[in-house]
């Protein structure tokens, strides 16, 4: 055989297999070919090629190479670093990568054009078709055009007046228009601009923006990405966001500044879609990408500049499959790729700032909002001291100031981060929780589809009118508040206002999204209830008082972040009260008014709550000063996972400035019918955690029927 290539299939396998490359196929690396593997053929990608001389080992050949875009040698190596770094087989991320490759290619349409053949009888509607026909169009444009019904054209395309041919769409990626003129920027924006501008071009740089809600930190990268387009018209920009329904108001914001909207990649684009932005970005045809966490994987051509938009956001972090943070992966392909990065946030995560502040990042910060708009004054509304009526959640403070803000035509927002009606349905008669088959989950009340569901498996079913335990008819009521019946209780205070909810359950989809955000900016909603899916990047000019109906909630739970994120959380969804010139308001209700996170948010003093979170981190050795890594063990059979878990342990290497702790019952010890354990490690910073894991998983390989899932730097404790 002339060459040997490595090829690194989809699938998860520990390494790129060995195939004999055909005489005259002329591969190189990041081509895209099919191999055999047992009875199957794969498709894969070639990651090394040597020379095949002296090789005595015979080798099944490569089958065919495919005709795409090949990886580039940046995203090739990206996708080794992402395995490694999360201690998984490197099949995993190249199968997010080839995501747009596999997705079927768009269907070629159907169109009609005039031949120049008279027709051999002439009519009025004949003669508009022909007058309509200076183009090829669709049959159904072309009669739209002409004013004539379908049967019109399909007596001239019968006759060979029209002829029809298939045509695959064009789907065009248009330049940004750099001519367009830039929005006034205030000193500090002004300031942060000329620093990015400063960065670009000069290799791996990293930078946080740091600026409070309403300082226009959008306007500021976006003039960051004119400044690159400038300098190096081919260039590919990537813009990451933690949700789907911040994508529709982010690309508006790109049309107004370049007149066309960047490409789109997120798990709402259609896969025809999907694949032509894919080739887009291999080709270089496409400039800018907004997307979801997964758009790092994609085969960029030429990228040169990552923009991690909310960067503290947890929605970032990938809790299934292929485990990942979208923020720290992203700082690694800026590296691999010698291309800068901006992360951007009004409350930058832990792990960032001690970067910035250590003097990795460049730290810019915008301290004022944008024009006349003034931060939000905080208050806290001690519910021990004004609860709510019984069976109620607005307590009359929140309530009043609702009013008053209704009265002068302004809009609210109220936000609880828990969808559906109740979070838990109880029988009244024998205490039976309702949890979802299988699984420890509870299960949440949606009256709007009548259903009980589990937010963790999907399953759902009709709310019963017995309970399934005892048999007792009636019995089951809805404990808690959910964002419905919030709602349900906005509307029986405020039966005049126009009342709605924007969660995952209303927003499905972009469309849906771009709607309900339109809605509220055009002020057709006076209030909205809404959960962190309306927290964060949106801008409602008429927004002036924001009610959080639970502060609490994401304080309880163990999670070494619940300080942390409870301050992000309120923070942001307090900031979208007054953006422009009317003042805003924020009024949180709590049990725990004396806690040193609320206390924080009131005062308004990030810089004071981040120097005492970090001052109880680093004395605990956690993240950032530390590393933590979570096994998680899940299989059907309790005797074989407690078993093996046992083995694991035993198995553990012994090396300095680790500790693990565990094995021990997952908080949500059964999900799906399979039992769940958890091991916890916490590493110094200088240890090599990831060879740690790799060496420690060799030692014991778990048995057929139990799956372990290693988690770097976990987000979830459950």
């Amino acid at each position: 055989m002339s060459r040997i290539a490595s090829v690194l299939l989809p699938m998860p396998l520990p390494e790129a297999f060995d195939y004999a490359e055909p005489d005259g196929m002329g591969l190189a690396v990041g081509d895209h070919v099919i191999v055999p593997l047992g009875p199957r053929l794969i498709p894969g990608v070639v990651t090394a090629l040597r020379d095949g001389a002296g090789h005595n080992r015979p080798l099944k050949p490569i089958l065919e190479r495919r005709d795409e875009y090949p990886l580039t040698a940046g995203t090739l190596k990206f996708i080794e670093w992402a395995a490694r770094y999360a201690v998984d087989v490197p099949g995993w991320p190249l199968a997010i990568a080839l995501r747009g490759a596999r997705a079927p290619k768009p269907r070629p349409e159907r169109l009609v054009e005039a031949t120049g053949v008279n027709p051999a009888r002439t009519t009025p509607a004949r003669t508009r078709v022909l007058e309509a026909a200076s183009e090829a169009m669709a049959p159904a444009a072309l009669a739209a055009k002409a004013g004539v019904s379908s049967g019109v054209i399909k007596g001239l395309i019968d006759e060979g007046v029209l002829n029809v041919r298939l045509e695959l769409p064009d789907v065009a990626f248009p330049a940004p228009d750099l001519s367009r003129p830039a929005p006034t920027l205030n000193p500090s924006q002004a300031a942060a601009a000329r620093a990015l501008e400063g960065m670009l071009g000069k290799g791996f740089q990293a930078a946080l923006l740091d600026g409070v809600t309403g300082s226009g930190k959008t306007e500021v990268y976006l003039e960051a990405i004119a400044a690159q387009l400038a300098a190096d018209p081919a260039s590919q920009i990537l813009v990451l966001l933690p949700e789907i329904a911040l994508t529709q108001a982010v690309m508006t914001r790109f049309e107004e500044r370049f007149g066309v909207e960047p490409a789109e990649w997120h798990s709402a684009v259609s896969p025809p879609r999907r694949r032509r932005v894919w080739e887009a970005v291999a080709s270089g045809r496409c400039n800018i990408v907004v997307g979801a966490r997964s758009a790092l994987f994609l085969p960029f051509a030429k990228l040169k500049l990552i923009i991690v938009d909310e960067e503290h956001d947890a929605s970032f972090k990938q809790e299934e499959g292929f485990i990942y943070h979208a923020r720290d992966l992203a700082v690694a392909r800026a590296k691999i790729e010698e291309a800068a990065v901006i992360l951007s946030s009004a409350t930058p995560s832990l792990e960032t700032l001690l970067n910035a502040e250590q003097g990795r990042y460049r730290w810019l910060r915008l301290e004022d909002r944008y024009g006349a708009a003034a931060l939000p004054a905080i208050e806290l509304i001690d519910l021990r001291e004004t609860p709510p009526e019984a069976g109620a959640w607005i307590s009359p403070p929140l309530r009043a100031a609702m009013a008053e803000a209704f009265g002068r035509g302004e809009q609210s927002l109220l936000f609880l981060n828990r969808r559906g009606y109740a979070p838990l349905v109880l029988c009244r008669s024998c205490g039976e929780r309702m949890t979802a088959p299988d699984t420890d989950s509870w299960l949440v009340e949606h009256r709007y589809s009548g259903r009980l569901v589990c937010h963790l498996t999907g399953f759902s079913m009709v709310k019963p009118k017995v309970c399934p335990h005892c048999g007792a008819a009636d019995s089951l009521v809805a404990i808690g508040p959910g964002v419905e019946r919030v709602e349900e209780e906005a509307k029986a205070l405020f039966p005049q206002a126009r009342v709605a909810v924007f969660s995952s359950d209303t927003v499905f989809d972009a469309a849906s999204a771009r709607e309900m955000v339109s809605a509220m900016a055009a002020g057709e909603i006076d209030i909205l209830v809404a959960t962190q899916a309306a927290a964060k990047g949106h801008d409602f000019p008429n927004l002036t008082l924001v009610g959080v109906i639970d502060a609490d909630l994401s304080l309880r739970g163990g999670d070494l972040r619940a300080g942390e994120r409870t301050y992000q959380l309120l923070a942001q969804v307090a900031g979208r009260a007054g953006r422009r010139a009317k003042p805003g308001r924020a009024l949180l209700q709590t049990y725990a008014p004396d806690h040193p996170v609320l206390g924080a948010i009131a005062a308004q003093d990030r810089d004071a709550f981040a120097a005492a979170e970090m001052q109880a981190r680093e004395a605990a050795g956690l993240p950032p000063f530390g590393r933590l890594a979570a096994l998680v063990l899940s299989g059907p059979d309790a005797g074989a996972l407690e078993a093996y878990a046992r083995r694991l342990a035993a198995a553990a290497p012994n090396t300095d400035g680790v500790a693990i702790y565990g094995p021990a019952d997952a908080p949500l010890a059964l999900v799906r019918g399979r039992r769940r354990k958890r091991f916890l490690v916490q590493a110094a910073k200088e240890v090599d955690l990831q060879g740690f894991l790799a060496a420690w998983r060799a030692r014991a390989k778990p048995p057929s029927s139990v799956r372990l899932v290693i988690d770097v730097d976990p987000y979830s404790f459950l």
